[in-house]
């Protein structure tokens, strides 16, 4: 977890932002935030790295003015036309305003981070598309809770987070309850902060997250049963569950290290067998 353990950020007695519009349009998932405490957290995330900057989803600018005073080229991607005229009037020239939909919109093709306010209802599609982007260092996210905390591992992972734990890390930072925005939505936000790591070959992750598909999709009594009705439990699968104590776990509660070990184990039999692929069968990673 990142310095500034996990907490809540409470409501505060403050002013509003001068700038903020009256409302959010609700075609565009917009929520805007009114608590100036969580864009200054998150700019101190952002403050830690280096390189230009990718906001997704600038709205009202909450985050982009204060990302401004950081001195680095800034990309703020925005779908509301609205809203983009009026970044383009109070912003400095270090910023590009860019009006287009973030999930059809390039990332810099050097070295960036990523920022934003993440529409609720498209926290899932957008992430999947940033996952995939080879280019960024860190992305600092306000997402809804519920995703932050599955995200993180915390209270059991989803699919898509153990498919990608080989190369991200999800650490939960703060959690912002719903009277934070405007208009307050129907559940709190979590700050959700993703770095790269390296745990597995780039080589390996179609055969690794066709395996995880398997094993989350799977029927079974546990993690053991599961893997013994995929025809994957060997005696170095076996020597794998007694050590870590696994055997009647489910998918959810594995942890990244896990993951991976798990894999290891797993593949090293396949590998003996000339089967490079990995894992047998077309599950699709997702």
């Amino acid at each position: 977890m990142l310095p500034g353990a996990l907490h809540a950020l409470r409501s505060p007695t403050l002013r509003h932002l001068e700038h903020l519009p009256s409302d959010g349009r609700h075609e565009n998932g917009q929520n805007f935030l009114t608590d100036p405490r969580v864009p200054r957290q998150m700019v101190d995330l952002v403050a830690r790295t280096s390189g230009p900057i990718l906001e997704i989803g600038a709205g009202d600018g909450a985050i982009t003015v204060p990302l401004a005073r950081l001195g680095r080229p800034v990309v703020a991607v925005e779908i509301d036309e609205r809203q983009v005229r009026r970044l383009r009037r109070r912003l400095p020239r270090t910023v590009e305003v860019r009006h287009a939909d973030y999930l059809r919109s390039p990332h810099p093709a050097e070295p960036h981070v990523v920022v934003g306010n993440v529409p609720f209802h498209l926290t899932t599609a957008i992430l999947r598309r940033l996952l995939d982007e080879p280019a960024w260092s860190r992305a600092v996210l306000l997402v809804q809770w519920e995703v932050a905390r599955r995200r993180a591992g915390v209270g059991g992972a989803t699919m898509l987070t153990a498919q990608w734990w080989p190369w991200y890390s999800f650490d939960l930072c703060a959690r912002v309850p719903a009277r934070a925005f405007r208009p307050a939505p129907s559940t709190d936000g979590g700050l959700l902060s993703i770095s790269r790591r390296r745990s597995l070959p780039a080589s390996e992750r179609a055969a690794y997250q066709r395996f995880v598909a398997e094993v989350f999709t799977g029927r079974g009594r546990g993690l053991c049963d599961v893997l013994r009705r995929r025809g994957l439990l060997d005696d170095a699968v076996r020597a794998w569950l007694a050590s870590h104590r696994v055997a009647t776990a489910l998918p959810r509660d594995l942890t990244a290290d896990q993951w991976v070990t798990l894999w290891r184990a797993v593949r090293r039999p396949d590998a003996a067998r000339g089967d490079h692929g990995g894992i047998r069968g077309g599950v699709r990673a997702r």
